[in-house]
């Protein structure tokens, strides 16, 4: 049974029939994956992310709250601001949107464990969604990972391995992989079904308000930002609209390999490593981030912590419990006010800070 969707590899031209293997990255070439599809884009009945059934290859296996976060709109000096509070998601972030397809196609092809390294956002989410779907979750964390994420993380069912650090982590998990061949490795900073969840939001904000005319997303492994980019895309190119955001990336001074790709040097400045959700030196889709944000128009920001925690400091002020990552996002506006007069900027608050309240 055809399925209308395909795994597909840009660099080396790889495709397959979606529905039958899973795949992180190519088995030809060892690049990115895309999921493409010829399907049109058609508001379908249901809630969250069912209702963009039409463009996706496969849907939640059960509904628990994802999608369909409400959208706030600020003037603020000028700027008509609108806020998409993504840490409204059942696990606090904007990740559950991709981890609910993942793992639902783990859970279709008849996998019983999930492995993969992280520890923020990402780890708590593809733990809940584990719990809910019967699967045995296995995480690797650096060992300086707050005791608190660890506890939580644990408490949600994790079985938690630790390495000496970050990059440690990301390899550690590969050799476990290696060695447990069974296991669905959910490789989130690679999986095209976080950039595809992330399109949701894109799909919902044209639902609900249009297309802005801006969107500043802040970029770790980049599946937000692409995922944003691929939605409103998607409405350009089957004629739902005649309008496309500039896209707007932010970086931090301590990991800007974005930055650099794009305009080729390293900018010096001060430690932004209290917005750890953007501190991810080597983005398995760094070409793909540079060329959305080229194709668009658009831009990448550097921000320093001092401007992260005004920021921070300056939404929860207005009632928007978010963690560093979003303040990120918002402290690159408080850039470029003046130039953004009179026109609509989308900033997806993309976690909870009640995870990370003690950085405050």
């Amino acid at each position: 049974m055809e399925t209308g969707f395909s795994w597909f590899c840009p660099k080396c031209g790889f495709r397959e029939e979606f529905g039958k293997s899973y795949y992180y990255k190519c088995p030809k070439c060892g690049g990115p994956l895309t999921i493409s599809t010829s399907k049109r884009y058609e508001l379908s009945e249901g809630k969250g992310l069912y209702k963009f059934k039409s463009v996706l290859p496969v849907l939640p296996y059960k509904y628990t709250g994802e999608g369909g976060t409400p959208l706030v709109e600020v003037v603020e000096e000028g700027v008509n601001v609108w806020f998409k509070l993504e840490y409204t998601n059942p696990s606090g972030s904007f990740k559950d949107r991709g981890t609910s397809l993942s793992l639902a196609y783990a859970k279709r092809l008849g996998y019983t464990k999930v492995v993969d390294d992280s520890s923020g956002n990402t780890a708590i989410s593809i733990s809940l969604y584990s719990r809910v779907l019967g699967l045995k979750p296995v995480l690797f964390v650096p060992k300086t990972a707050p005791e608190g994420k660890k506890r939580a993380l644990r408490f949600l069912g994790a079985t938690l391995y630790e390495s000496e650090s970050r990059g440690a982590a990301s390899v550690d998990v590969v050799k476990y992989v290696e060695r447990n061949p069974g296991t669905y490795y959910v490789a989130h900073t690679w999986s095209y079904f976080y950039v595809l969840g992330a399109a949701t939001i894109s799909f919902e904000v044209f639902e609900e308000a249009g297309v802005p005319d801006y969107v500043i997303a802040p970029i770790g492994s980049g599946g937000l930002l692409l995922g944003l980019t691929h939605g409103f895309k998607t409405l350009l190119e089957q004629g739902l609209t005649t309008k496309m955001p500039r896209v707007i990336g932010v970086q931090g001074y301590s990991a800007q390999p974005v930055s650099v790709a794009l305009k080729g040097v390293e900018t010096p400045g001060e430690d932004s490593s209290l917005a750890d959700g953007i501190m991810v030196p080597n983005p398995p889709r760094l070409g793909e981030i540079v060329e959305a944000i080229k194709e668009t128009g658009g831009d990448v920001y550097l921000v320093g912590n001092s401007e992260i925690r005004e920021a921070w400091s300056k939404l929860i002020d207005q009632g928007f419990l978010v963690e560093p990552t979003s303040a990120a996002a918002y402290a690159v506006l408080q850039k470029l006010k003046s130039r953004l007069q009179g026109k609509t900027v989308l900033i997806p608050l993309t976690g909870s800070g009640l995870k990370i309240i003690s950085q405050a």
